[in-house]
């Protein structure tokens, strides 16, 4: 039986990243094995009927919250990594530098090239003739980054398998890197980064980047298709946490990895407190002076409060895949 695996350093206070290990599963297509904690929501609110879900503190339908949260990334896509930068002091570069520490994309990048090469020159001394160009399935690693439209995860993984070098010297790329948003306008702002930062060799030729458009719930790719899954600072926003989850051991292969990077509940009570202080007093009035727009930070900073315990996170994700 499978088992849920910790990562067991915590980037900061407030932030957890998790492993989930890969085991098989059923098609997308069949119901979770428990039920969803969205649909269990009940309504305080008269003007608002059937099952709900949280937006922020705020009771609002199903239905209704994928709209919202939506609204809320185009609103904030322009400015949402230099927000990153005002609300963490900079710290948000740290943890997602820890999570690619985690993930190994450097040194398994490294590995893989080497085999590759080696049975190039192989096929070369033996005459092989087949083709041997690797298209996206064939990637010998392939990475998903999901809610990561703005690219400064991708661009981390990019970085660290020396993809840009490789698009200058090769036509083809052993690795390969996907992000995929439910939002367009922050794919949108992703690629343009991208295309300024690597060129379009990346895209165009050895295909080693992708923005494409999807949802964490449902996302658009054949089962077994990712050795790495990565969600940074948004699995809090998915209306469904648990499909989520679900969808993620569906796409990925037997043996790939499961990371995610989330804000969660401080612990320690008097750091919880000036916490507190700090997020509903400052980061709403940063985003109205930098971004000008208070509305979408506030919510921000209470779908943090909303989203579940560290715990409870480790408990959902054992429950998953303890009952596939």
């Amino acid at each position: 039986m499978a088992s849920t695996s910790l990562c067991r350093r915590i980037a900061a206070t407030c932030t957890r990243t998790a492993t989930l290990p890969r085991r098989s599963l059923a098609s997308s297509s069949s119901r979770l094995p428990f039920s969803s904690a969205a649909s269990q929501e009940t309504s305080s609110s008269p003007y608002v009927s059937g099952p709900t879900t949280h937006f922020g503190y705020e009771s609002v339908s199903i239905n209704e919250k994928e709209g919202r949260v939506r609204q809320v990334f185009e609103n904030v896509a322009n400015d949402y990594d230099v927000m990153n930068d005002f609300m963490s002091a900079g710290l948000h570069r740290y943890w997602k530098d820890e999570l690619l520490r985690m993930t190994g994309v450097g040194p398994m990048s490294k590995a893989l090239r080497r085999r590759a090469s080696m049975k190039y020159a192989s096929d070369l001394n033996n005459n092989n003739d087949d083709d041997d160009t690797i298209d996206d399935s064939k990637a010998l690693l392939s990475i998903l980054d999901v809610a990561g439209g703005t690219g400064d995860v991708a661009f981390r993984f990019v970085d660290a398998a020396n993809c840009e070098e490789r698009s200058k010297s090769s036509g083809k790329d052993e690795v390969n890197v996907t992000v995929c948003d439910i939002n367009p306008e922050m794919l949108r702002v992703g690629e343009s980064r991208a295309r300024k930062r690597y060129g379009s060799a990346l895209f165009d030729e050895t295909c080693a980047l992708k923005f494409v458009e999807g949802n964490a719930q449902c996302l658009p790719f054949e089962d077994n298709s990712f050795d790495l899954y990565t969600i940074a600072f948004g699995l809090r926003n998915v209306t469904d946490v648990d499909m989520a989850l679900r969808d993620a051991l569906r796409v990925l292969k037997p043996g790939g990895r499961f990371l995610c990077l989330e804000f969660s509940h401080v612990q320690n009570v008097p750091l919880a407190q000036l916490y507190d202080i700090y997020s509903f007093h400052v980061i709403p009035k940063l985003g109205e002076v930098v971004a000008n727009d208070r509305d979408s930070y506030q919510y921000l900073v209470e779908s943090i409060r909303k989203f579940c315990t560290q715990d409870e996170l480790v408990t959902r994700m054992k429950q998953l895949v303890s009952k596939v």
